[in-house]
């Protein structure tokens, strides 16, 4: 059944029918689902006594109604648009261009009138629809086959807890981007609490360079480097040599389980932006890298309060 708002003759009907006849029985009557008559009478109930009031219900209810349409067609000016092009070309949501025009801009503009600005801009055949980044398009996980190849592991279920309260700057994720025909690797680096990302150039897969590379990117955070997790990819097979050097404990996640990397494998997602599956490395250079870690790491994120991953990391730094 179609929802549909209750007309002011319907609301005389449920009042008439209220004492005499089921909620369900007066639901049928007039062609609605028994809740919406539920609904509308603990709505309708004045605050004194418990007796229905048809006119006042009716009067509040078209006043919402009219609260909702001016809502919900916002006209956005001229600047507002400009605003929301220059964050779309920076491959902000526009949930994260909603809050970012609140916080930066005093505009207070939902991220669905951004949608259907954009979607609207579209049937105008305006292309910046393209810079949005669902493509409908399922990510595929794959597990990994590597459990008993790498000596001395040791399991995440011997992390201190706090790793997962996220809590402190220097637990890291770390995993690795494969390039086309399975050559060459662009190693991902994200801090579990501020989301903070730091990317490789694109290397050879073989463990002692993918070593190097995490502690090239590590070094300069050395002293606040605590955890690093990774999978069972044999490129990790260093990781003696990497908890050694950066003076901080490793561990392995169990076989099949990309879940207890989840923000290793969203971030991932977001890379794949720019550097979709299939993608050969050698045409990627250290430019377009810093590229990438320079727009995800200024985007603003939700679940940080709306601050990007840079603000979190480096003000805690330098605190």
């Amino acid at each position: 059944m179609s929802y549909k708002h209750l007309t002011l003759q319907e609301r005389y009907l449920i009042n008439a029918y209220k004492s005499i006849k089921t909620q369900k029985e007066i639901a049928k009557m007039i062609g609605v689902h028994p809740s919406t008559v539920c609904r509308e009478l603990k709505r309708g109930r004045g605050k004194i006594g418990k007796d229905y009031w048809v006119i006042a219900s009716h009067k509040r209810a078209v006043k919402l109604q009219k609260e909702k349409s001016e809502k919900s067609n916002l006209k956005l000016t001229e600047e507002n648009k400009k605003l929301i092009k220059k964050y779309l070309h920076k491959q902000f949501s526009p949930e994260q261009i909603s809050a970012i025009l609140s916080r930066k801009h005093q505009e207070e503009i939902s991220y669905v009138s951004i949608y259907k600005y954009i979607y609207q801009n579209r049937l105008n055949e305006d292309d910046i629809y393209k810079q949005l980044r669902h493509k409908g398009k399922k990510r595929i996980k794959y597990g990994t086959r590597s459990k008993s190849r790498i000596k001395e592991r040791i399991s995440i279920h011997k992390r201190p807890t706090i790793v997962d309260e996220k809590t402190r700057l220097g637990d890291f994720e770390i995993d690795t981007i494969i390039g086309a025909g399975r050559q060459g690797a662009i190693v991902t680096i994200v801090d579990r609490k501020s989301m903070y990302l730091k990317l490789s150039v694109p290397c050879s897969k073989k463990s002692d360079i993918v070593a190097n590379e995490i502690k090239r990117l590590l070094s300069p955070f050395k002293k606040k480097v605590h955890t690093i997790t990774t999978d069972n990819g044999l490129e990790f097979a260093a990781h003696k040599n990497i908890s050694k050097s950066l003076k901080c404990d490793f561990y392995f996640c169990d076989p099949y389980s990309s879940w207890q990397r989840g923000l290793n494998e969203n971030i991932n997602g977001l890379i794949r932006q720019y550097i979709p599956k299939g993608s050969n490395f050698e045409t990627i250079n250290k430019k377009q890298i810093r590229k990438i870690e320079n727009l995800l790491n200024h985007r603003p994120r939700k679940s940080l309060g709306w601050k990007t991953p840079y603000e979190v990391f480096h003000e805690k730094v330098v605190a």
